[in-house]
């Protein structure tokens, strides 16, 4: 029981790291436009997405209960599998943040507990039809409805103001990029802390702490409201600058806005219908579709592909890694203590290669050299 109770520490602890790289992870998709536009300094607008995420983790459970009893079957999942999981979500996170690449955190997530699971307890313990029904295909149809809902919110913004001074219409507009970028750092938080709370709680009920089917107890509810919320805090300024320098030429306040409202609305009816999509694919197709939008801009295709290529390997990836994991993890006490220490040894190495070049809030608007400012080919 000793042993159960050290592991279950450790599970949950690891989960909430995970939950602390998603925060930083995905501030970007609340905050990018609003940065890239000067409509927010960058570190009031990771404090107030911070705050919001906080909040966002209070307002529903309904994806935690996906996570906690819909993509695995929770009587055959045991601890050393949610671990090896998230071991391999943490990983992809921190290879992604230091490539600045947006990708998918959820998908992560999911990835690393089918790998982990697959491995530990055979193909039958991963619900494959509640796999492709709320995770594949929101994965593939969210960022195409972000994209359309928001290079329609974008026509319509220049339509409505093309009569207004420009430096009116700028200023108008900026101030509404405070609103909706907060309204889509509290969708973040409604959706995503709500995963961590869902592994969590299948920790949990494994471990024969709760009984089978039981949603979040309030506890974990608040631990990863706050682990997402500081995790955003610290900013993941490399992909804040991917998001909003390198994806679209110049992006305006009137996209700024567009984008995040119509990723707000996208992320909002998905927390609701109990959907654990990536809000990450959410806020890049609104961001996209608000470049399409604008005449004369420009999107850069060739960033676009190399973020859709993440995506892609996304899953796979973080399943090999949380397959691995757990086949190794399964030898008893060592393989755990040999997992851990690769996996704090290897966050440490990304972090040092970070700091090569680094990305802070003071920097975060400079265009790379490489990265021409009009590139590649102008929205239709």
């Amino acid at each position: 029981m000793g042993t159960v109770s050290f592991l279950l520490v450790v599970v949950v602890l690891t989960a909430l790291v995970f939950d602390f790289t998603n925060g930083f992870h995905d501030t970007a998709n609340s905050m990018a436009t609003s940065v890239a536009t000067g409509a927010l300094r960058p570190r009031v607008a990771v404090a107030v997405a911070g705050v919001l995420n906080l909040g966002g983790a209070f307002l529903s459970t309904a994806v935690a209960k996906t996570i906690s009893g819909g993509i695995v079957d929770d009587t055959k999942v045991s601890l050393v599998m949610i671990f090896a999981g998230l071991v391999g979500a943490v990983l992809w996170n921190l290879v992604t943040w230091l490539a600045g690449l947006p990708s998918s955190s959820s998908h992560a997530l999911f990835g690393g507990l089918i790998g982990a699971v697959w491995v530990g307890a055979g193909g039958s313990a991963v619900q494959f039809g509640t796999l492709v029904q709320k995770v594949v295909i929101p994965a593939v149809l969210s960022p195409i409805v972000a994209c359309v809902v928001a290079v329609l919110a974008t026509h319509l913004a220049y339509v409505i103001t093309r009569r207004t001074a420009p430096d009116q219409a700028r200023s108008g507009f900026r101030r509404g990029q405070v609103g909706s970028a907060s309204l889509v750092a509290l969708a973040h938080g409604t959706n995503d802390a709500q995963k961590t709370m869902g592994v969590i709680t299948l920790a949990l009920i494994s471990a024969g702490v709760l009984p089978h089917g039981s949603g979040p107890p309030w506890w974990v509810v608040l631990t990863a409201g706050l682990a997402i919320a500081l995790g955003t805090y610290a900013g993941g300024w490399r992909i804040i600058r991917t998001m909003g320098k390198k994806l679209t030429t110049d992006i305006e306040a009137p996209q700024g806005f567009a984008a995040e409202s119509s990723a707000t609305a996208v992320i909002l009816a998905s927390s609701h219908m109990g959907f654990p999509l990536s809000t990450t694919q959410v806020c890049t197709g609104s961001i996209l579709g608000a470049g399409l939008g604008r005449r004369l801009a420009r999107v850069r295709w060739g960033t676009a592909g190399r973020i859709a290529l993440s995506w892609i390997l996304t899953l796979p990836a973080a399943a090999a890694v949380g397959g691995a994991a757990a086949w190794i993890a399964a030898h008893g006490a060592l393989g755990v203590t040999l997992v851990a220490a690769a996996a704090a040894a290897s966050a440490a190495g990304f972090w040092s290669l970070s700091r090569h070049r680094p990305v802070t809030a003071d920097n975060v608007n400079d265009l790379p050299a490489a990265l021409p400012r009009h590139a590649e080919s102008p929205a239709a």
